[in-house]
């Protein structure tokens, strides 16, 4: 017989002012037998219930941390040499026209640049050249100042094909190496 049947069939006392003698207790109540058979099985049942999810609650409390565990499981495909040549080879087939139109673009780009230092450069010589006075007019004044901003874009320039130049070997060893 299950926990809930042995507390439900105690006596219980009555409400009612009648006295004890009038109020029968449920064993004694009449009731058909397969009707208490089936409250029996009934809490039977809330019982076998009630601890399978005990049981499935003990089985599962630890479900976050092993999904965690089973997600960061690595997988590792071994493949041979062959396969990964042939990739390495589509891979360099698929990347190095890229590769030379970007070498050709920072090339005309350094020769764009020398010409403007070559040509910035012979402003500078011939503004040395000049003479300068002591007292220095105003449009005199404005060409000092030309002449400064100049040297200083030609100092910029000479920076800018320094760091071409720079890439243009590292994209040269990279090439290279490949």
């Amino acid at each position: 017989m299950s926990r809930l049947s042995r507390v439900n069939l105690k006596g219980r006392e009555s409400v009612f002012t009648g006295g004890p003698e009038l109020y029968r207790g449920d064993i004694q109540a009449i009731c058909p037998p397969n009707l208490e058979e089936c409250v029996m099985a009934m809490e039977d049942c809330c019982e076998e219930a009630y601890e399978a999810q005990q049981l499935l609650r003990n089985g599962t409390h630890d479900l976050p941390r092993m999904t965690k565990i089973l997600e960061s499981q690595r997988v590792f495909l071994l493949i041979d040499e062959g396969t990964v040549k042939k990739y390495k080879a589509d891979l360099v087939d698929e990347i190095e026209p890229s590769v030379n139109e970007l070498i050709e673009r920072a090339e005309q780009g350094l020769r764009a640049l020398e010409k403007k230092e070559s040509a910035l450069q012979t402003k500078v010589e011939s503004a040395r050249a000049k003479p300068r006075t002591a007292g220095v007019l105003g449009p005199q004044k404005l060409e000092v100042r030309r002449l400064h901003m100049l040297t200083k874009q030609r100092e910029r320039l000479e920076d800018e094909v320094q760091a071409l130049e720079d890439e243009v070997k590292a994209m040269e060893l990279k090439m290279l190496n490949k």
